[in-house]
């Protein structure tokens, strides 16, 4: 790979990781309306880590905690902040690696990865985004998430495994739905991510362990370092707005990139 075509994937995974944009349809539109080849799995493992390691970093005060409280859990007790945190992020990554395990081995992934299903659903679960935010309660926080909510969100984010849902956009329109207030619906949706960067990246991580070299680990090692500071900066930028701004922005660019790329599909 040319070092632009690594630094482009890189810096796309980076900026549409959290934002709720869907940074796995970005990355297959790529080669779809570029020309370029495919990034490949490689590619994929390196710039999910380099995300993985942003959110780890921009939320280390809750990873932490959560980490601290894992040994607590695994004798059995949730009764810690910690334990409790860790206990409801594994509850709600549960129904996005079953359907994903489902996908792959039914080999039904491949068949969503076309550039109509990503209109369509940049168009229409932008929509809901949209439609959640303006409508949703905001009398939640992160203290309040339960083991009713994280099986919820689990379950909004098991969809996002269609292209051009958007991992964070589903399970931010999840947490407006139950009454989380905007910046309390990024930060869990950011955390539900890490346990599942994890799953897929480990998932993947298997399958080109046996066919990398150091050509490849070289345009890993790179395209991690840029994937990670693209995903920082777009994670305090993201983080700041929800501040002062809704989701509206996102949604608009949802809803313009979907209908260019329906017009693309059925012309």
């Amino acid at each position: 790979m040319s070092l632009f075509h690594i630094l482009l994937v890189a810096i796309i995974q980076g900026v549409t990781e959290f934002l709720p944009v869907s940074s796995s349809g970005h990355l297959i539109l790529l080669p779809n309306l570029t020309g370029l080849d495919d990034q490949g799995q490689a590619i994929d493992v390196a710039v999910h880590i380099g995300t993985l390691g942003a959110v780890v970093l921009y939320f280390w005060s809750d990873v932490r905690i959560a980490l601290a409280g894992l040994p607590r859990l695994l004798t059995g007790h949730i009764d810690t902040p910690g334990s409790r945190l860790a206990f409801l992020l594994i509850i709600a990554t549960i129904p996005v690696i079953l359907a994903g395990l489902v996908l792959k081995l039914t080999g039904l992934n491949d068949s969503l990865r076309s550039i109509a299903v990503i209109g369509w659903t940049m168009l229409g679960f932008g929509l809901v985004l949209w439609w959640m935010d303006q409508n949703g309660r905001s009398n939640k926080h992160t203290k309040d998430w339960s083991v009713r909510d994280a099986i919820i969100l689990g379950l909004w984010q098991m969809i996002a495994l269609i292209p051009g849902t958007s991992r964070s956009g589903i399970t931010i329109t999840g947490a407006r739905q139950l009454g989380y207030e905007r910046s309390e619906a990024a930060r869990i949706a950011m955390l539900m991510s890490i346990p599942t960067i994890l799953a897929s990246g480990a998932l993947l991580g298997l399958e080109v362990a046996g066919n990398a070299d150091m050509a490849t680990a070289r345009d890993g090692a790179i395209a991690a370092v840029f994937a990670f500071v693209a995903a920082l900066l777009a994670l305090g930028v993201m983080m700041r707005l929800l501040k002062s701004v809704s989701y509206t922005p996102y949604v608009i660019y949802r809803v313009i990139l979907g209908c260019v790329l329906l017009v693309i599909a059925y012309t």
